[in-house]
């Protein structure tokens, strides 16, 4: 079966900035398919939970008393790159509009509640090193996906009358 590395929040963890998770229903089907391994760069980078909102602007990250916290997030990333290469994981599914996970979307780094294009810090280095990253709001494709493969096998493993 093969493996893929989640944002923790997603399984349930809570671990988010305000100390919740935000599991999300669609994981009870994934597991009928791949083995997940749930992450956060946050707390593995070293940030507690509770822990004050942080945003990414640019090239560095900073919380929400503009404290410059980039070094949690460069180790957080890096130790979430180092397991995927470990255990060979190919994809990643990430919590989008995280500071650290966003795939598609990210806050835009002034505290405004405003969000831009953009990607978070272990989306950017996993990407860069040829993993897969989707973010959340794309379980359901794959999901999809994997149960069209599924009923194509079982047609295919009918015998003829």
């Amino acid at each position: 079966m093969k493996k893929i590395l989640i944002s923790a929040c997603l399984v349930g963890d809570k671990v988010r900035y305000d100390g919740k998770g935000c599991y999300n229903p669609l994981i009870k089907k994934l597991l009928e398919y791949y083995e997940l391994v749930p992450f956060c760069p946050e707390v593995e980078g070293g940030l507690k939970t509770p822990r004050k909102r942080s945003e990414r602007r640019r090239n560095e990250v900073r919380n929400e008393e503009l404290a410059i916290i980039t070094d949690k997030f460069d180790l957080g990333a890096e130790k979430a790159l180092n397991i995927c290469q470990y255990l060979n994981i190919k994809m990643a599914i990430m919590k989008e509009e995280s500071p650290s996970c966003g795939v598609h979307e990210i806050y835009n780094g002034y505290f405004q509640n405003r969000k831009i294009p953009g990607q978070g810090w272990t989306t950017e280095l996993l990407t860069k090193h040829g993993i897969k990253v989707i973010s959340e709001n794309e379980i359901e494709e794959l999901v999809k996906i994997k149960e069209a493969e599924k009923e194509r096998k079982k047609t295919k493993e009918k015998p003829l009358k």
